[in-house]
This record gives structure tokens, C-alpha cells and sequence, in this order.
């Protein structure tokens, strides 16, 4: 494998158009990526060539759609270092977070616990308050420190013998702090609770290998990882993923259905209840096996340099505050930052004109905003295809916010 910035910004072809008189300066991927001819290709061979539903089709196209769909499941599989069958496709990552608050959720008691964190985005906050107001389940916090991580230091006194389950961000999609998992799985299997990983902004950065890691759960979403909108991934280990019962009920999860009672699918067909999204699993199967395609390594450092290069010229700016941590140790490539006295949608809407697309607000974090008592912050967010002169422009576009704006 070899990585060039150059030969990766090629294979997106976004990234040549011209919009508005300006070249695109994409810095908005925390939030959806841009996708690569590979899965272009593949959608549209499924669209134009292989269009049918899967699975209990008999004809050439169903059978076509299901070989593609299936090889989806194996490509995600071999990213995440798994067995295919214990890949469920969703409809994203929320809708992964949720079959686990629902499924796993369901067979949880009241005053059992699940420990969160104040980093954490909404889509793994909302779903466990939602089971505490079903169930009666109890909800602890982990602190975040001034660095924007998680604070492991209080994890042991937070941890409980009915503690049944963790659930954080591998990466947090504001501060860019790369979680310790080591140390959360040690301190887990003390007490006998599950670990769950939210890895949407993880995932677009290269292969995973989930068996090592310790965990029981993963979910990322399609969109985030080059892949198309509408397609998510839960993992699960497979005893696991036996015990759960369905989320949604409808064809295709069943064994056999009277109208006394219904048996049940085994997993992964048992959480993938009606017609799944057919073309996007097919395109993250082609995502995925993009993304193992490119070194890795490489990517990661080239990634970092553009980091590195970004908070040194945001530090030069007065009025500006990085938020998260102020070293490449343990981060991914996400920036948040305030402008002092300018709204960071305001910072986005002139980093736009200078065609620079970046994300602006709370990020779907309010808990860490209130953390930090700020109403939000910009954020920049890296992929292998960004270079010097998406950075560049976008510090321009903040010395001249920094300017005109206060």
C-alpha cells in the first residue's frame, strides 16, 4: 500500500469541482464525508445492473442483489476484524445505539445501571434516557476534563456492582480525544459490565480490529466512513447478539409466523427487519473496502501534520481557543474553536465565503457545551483527501472573521 494526498483527492470528484467561483475546501467530514468513485461505482452497478430485493428472490437480479448485498456484510466484516454474521446493517449509527438501548436494554432490570460521559453525542445520550423513563434503569455520568477527555480517574468510584453496561465514544466528534478503551474494558470485566463503543468518528480513519479492543458493542454510520447516507453498522459479540430480542418486527427476521406466535430469525437477519437499505450497504461494503485499501499509517500522519498545522495557525489568531487537547497525543483529526466575541455560526458562514464548509454549533453535544458553559464552538474536521490548502484557507477565512466580525 502507498498513500498520496493527490491520488486520493482524485478518486473524489467533488473535490475537483469548482462551486460558486470557489475550489471546494471540505472540512465538514465529523459530519458526512465525501464518497469515492469506488462507491459510486457500486451503487450505481446495483442501480443499473442488479436493482431487485434480497433474500427470498429466486430470479438472476434478486440473486445478483443478494450475493452483493452478503459480500457488503463480509467487506465490513474483514474492516472491522469480525465474522460476518455478527454484522447487523442499520439505518446509521443512531438507529445502532438505539437496537441496543431497545434489545439489550429490554433485558435489563430496574436500578441497574449504564455508565455514559459528558462527551458524549446525543444519539448516546437520548436512547438510555429514554430506556431509564421504560424501565428504570439509572444513568452515571463520567466527568470530562479541562483537555475535553473523558475522565478516567473517576471511572472506578462510578462503577457499581450493578454497573451492566458502558457506553462512549471512541472518539469524541468534538474535542478529537481518542478514549483509553484499554483501561474502560480492564476496569469493566472487574464488575462484569458490557462495553460499547460508539465509533462514528472513529471508523473513517482505518481498519479495526474489535476482538482485541474488548468490547461487546460497535456501531458507526455509513456517511461518516465514504460510504452512502441511510447505512450503519452495529457489532455485537455473537452470545450477545443470540440473547437480544428484535427491535422492529415485519419480514424477513422471522422463522415461522401464525397467528398464535412468531419464531424468530437468528442474528444478524433476527435486527433486520423489511427491505434493508440494499444499495447503501452495498456502497459501505465498498467504503470499507476502500478504506483498507490506503496506508493507513501514512494517512494517519499526513492527517495529524494537517492538525498540527491548523492549531499552530489558529494559536497565531488573537481571540482564539482550541477546545480539546492541545498536543496530537491520543486524538483524531477534529478541532472545535471559539473566536472571541464572534458566534461560531457566524466564523462558518465567512469561512464559507471563502469556500470552506466546517460545522458550527453545539454538535449535537449540549452536555459538553454546558460542561464548558459555551453556546458552541466551530469545528474543523480531516480526511486522507484534505491538504495544506483546505488549512490555509480556512485560517484565512478566520483572520479575516477575527477582523471584520468583532
Amino acid at each position: 500500500m502507498s498513500f498520496s494526498v493527490a491520488a486520493v483527492r482524485r478518486q473524489f470528484p467533488i473535490l475537483s469541482e469548482i462551486i460558486d467561483g470557489q475550489p471546494v475546501h471540505y472540512l465538514d467530514n465529523g459530519a458526512s464525508a465525501q464518497t469515492p468513485d469506488a462507491v459510486l461505482d457500486a451503487v450505481r452497478a446495483y442501480e443499473t445492473t442488479g436493482r431487485a430485493n434480497v433474500l427470498r428472490g429466486v430470479h438472476r437480479l434478486a440473486e445478483r442483489a443478494t450475493e452483493a448485498y452478503e459480500t457488503a456484510r463480509i467487506e465490513v466484516a474483514t474492516f472491522l476484524g469480525v465474522e460476518p454474521l455478527e454484522v447487523v446493517f442499520t439505518g446509521g449509527c443512531t438507529a445502532a445505539i438505539n437496537l441496543v438501548a431497545y434489545s439489550y436494554g429490554s433485558l435489563l432490570k430496574p436500578g441497574d445501571r449504564i455508565l455514559l460521559s459528558e462527551l458524549e453525542h446525543h444519539s448516546n445520550i437520548v436512547p438510555w434516557q429514554l430506556l431509564r423513563a421504560r424501565s428504570g434503569v439509572e444513568l452515571d455520568m463520567i466527568p470530562v476534563t479541562v483537555e475535553g477527555r473523558i475522565d478516567l480517574d473517576a471511572l472506578p468510584r462510578l462503577l457499581t456492582p450493578r454497573t451492566r453496561l458502558i457506553s462512549l465514544a471512541h472518539v469524541s466528534n468534538v474535542t478529537g480525544a481518542l478514549l483509553d478503551i484499554r483501561a474502560v474494558v480492564t476496569l469493566a470485566k472487574t464488575i462484569g459490565a458490557k462495553v460499547m463503543l460508539d465509533g462514528a468518528q472513529r471508523a473513517p480513519h482505518g481498519p479495526l480490529d474489535l476482538p482485541a479492543l474488548g468490547v461487546d458493542f460497535y456501531a458507526f454510520a455509513g456517511h461518516k466512513a465514504y460510504g452512502p447516507n441511510g447505512v450503519g453498522v452495529l457489532w455485537a459479540r455473537p452470545e450477545l447478539l443470540e440473547a437480544m430480542p428484535p427491535f422492529h418486527g415485519g419480514g424477513s427476521m422471522i422463522g415461522r409466523v401464525t397467528l398464535a406466535e412468531t419464531t424468530f430469525a437468528p442474528p444478524p437477519r433476527r435486527f433486520e427487519a423489511g427491505t434493508p437499505p440494499i444499495g447503501q450497504a452495498i456502497g459501505l461494503g465498498a467504503a470499507c473496502k476502500w478504506m483498507r485499501g490506503l496506508d493507513w499509517t501514512a494517512a494517519h500522519a499526513h492527517e495529524m501534520a494537517l492538525v498540527q498545522r491548523l492549531m499552530d495557525g489558529l494559536q497565531k489568531i488573537d481571540g482564539t481557543q482550541i477546545l480539546g487537547p492541545a498536543s496530537l497525543q491520543s486524538r483524531y483529526p477534529v478541532v472545535s474553536f471559539m473566536l472571541d466575541g464572534v458566534h461560531p455560526h457566524d466564523v462558518a458562514q465567512t469561512l464559507d465565503s471563502f469556500g470552506v464548509a466546517v460545522r458550527a454549533g453545539h454538535h449535537c453535544c449540549q452536555p459538553l457545551m454546558d460542561r464548558f458553559d459555551i453556546d458552541g464552538t466551530t469545528r474543523v474536521s480531516m480526511a486522507p483527501y484534505n491538504d495544506n490548502t483546505d488549512i490555509d484557507a480556512l485560517l484565512s477565512g478566520v483572520q479575516h472573521a477575527a477582523r471584520t466580525l468583532r
